[in-house]
């Protein structure tokens, strides 16, 4: 259960050397593969050589630069939403978010799935909590029904990280119409890649309405870091004002916004991008079948393999690495138990020799 770090001696890429070997990994969130985008690394060596390196201050004393400012307004546009707000970091984001919007006097209902910066932060806000079985809205509807008074909050993946699949976003949406409850959808996964232009989880359905606060991270299809919650402005304003992890943080720093600004961009031009990834996925699922392990169900580029026990998910994660191939064990707590699997991530950087490089490494190992 030991968990170590492995050490890259070069840019994020589906080629890489790791810990002094070189490998093909199916292993990194840069979905679109912008992490080392030559246009991405120019905007950020640009806007350091005019914004400096470091933000100095906290957003609300001194640290809050027009970069800031001028990516802010590009997102919430994207996003088709009133107003947005920069983070540091995703679980940043999070924190900040649900502890600035639910109190003790407030219930917050969340999947069972959802990402341990959303389980974090629930804990923090002194809400009541009442957890529902992994996309199960019949109980969340229960739930729903028998809350106290007060805000009541739903928080959710999008896409969740572990299994890959979907969040039902427009029940989720009539549910808190239903009730009338705030929804807090966090796409980290689906930015950049769902959607018309990757515009996220809910352009691929088609969502709208005041009572969504949308999180998206930036370190992942977006290539830079970071993370942004785009919502109406009073909610904004209300992160401003009372997200801690906002209030009392450096600001991140500026040319990293201008990075984002770049990158917004590549990802709206990046529908080749999106459909080169799903080429990969619809290859690997073919490729995959017939196999001891099973394929879990996931139209997203998170693609996990499920294997069952620790020990087997270790040791086949070892023979892929001793073929030069990088796959990650994923085991309990950060999975349920009796859950290890290997998580298989793909990117537009990966090209269909290399998908079926794995698949055929995967078929020999079940032999």
């Amino acid at each position: 259960m030991l968990r170590r770090r492995r050490t890259l001696a070069g840019p994020q890429s589906p080629h890489c050397v790791v810990d002094g070997t070189p490998c093909l990994a199916f292993c990194s969130n840069d979905y679109l593969g912008l992490a080392n985008h030559p246009q991405l690394v120019s905007a950020l060596q640009q806007g350091a050589g005019r914004w400096g390196v470091g933000a100095g201050a906290a957003h609300l004393v001194s640290g809050h630069f027009a970069a800031h400012q001028q990516f802010e307004a590009e997102f919430a546009a994207f996003a088709a939403k009133p107003a947005a707000l920069l983070f540091s970091t995703g679980y940043m984001a999070n924190l900040g978010a649900v502890q600035a919007l639910a109190g003790k006097n407030d219930t917050i209902f969340a999947d069972k799935l959802n990402h341990a910066s959303l389980n974090d932060a629930m804990l923090l806000s002194r809400a009541e909590v009442k957890r529902y079985r992994h996309g199960d809205m019949a109980q969340l509807a229960r739930l729903l029904e028998t809350a106290a008074r007060g805000r009541k909050l739903i928080i959710t993946d999008a896409v969740f990280s572990m299994d890959g699949d979907v969040a039902s976003l427009p029940e989720l949406l009539a549910l808190c119409e239903r009730h009338d409850a705030w929804l807090l959808v966090d796409d980290a996964h689906g930015f950049g890649v769902l959607g018309e232009q990757g515009r996220g989880a809910l352009a691929h359905f088609g969502l709208q309405s005041p009572r969504i606060i949308y999180m998206a991270t930036l370190g992942k299809a977006a290539g830079v870091s970071g993370a942004i919650v785009a919502a109406e402005q009073v909610v904004i304003d209300t992160l401003v004002n009372h997200a801690r992890s906002y209030v009392y943080t450096t600001a991140a720093p500026p040319a990293l916004a201008c990075a984002l600004s770049r990158s917004l961009e590549l990802i709206a031009q990046g529908d080749a991008l999106r459909a080169r990834l799903q080429q990969s996925i619809a290859q690997l699922r073919r490729g995959l079948s017939g196999l001891p392990w099973k394929l879990m169900p996931s139209s997203t580029a998170i693609q996990p393999l499920l294997v069952g026990d620790n020990q087997q998910a270790l040791q086949l994660s070892e023979a892929l690495r001793a073929r030069g191939i990088w796959v990650p064990a994923i085991r309990p707590p950060t999975v349920p138990p009796g859950t290890a699997r290997l998580r298989i991530t793909l990117s537009a950087a990966h090209s269909e020799a290399e998908v079926a490089q794995l698949t055929e490494a995967l078929h020999e190992l079940a032999h």
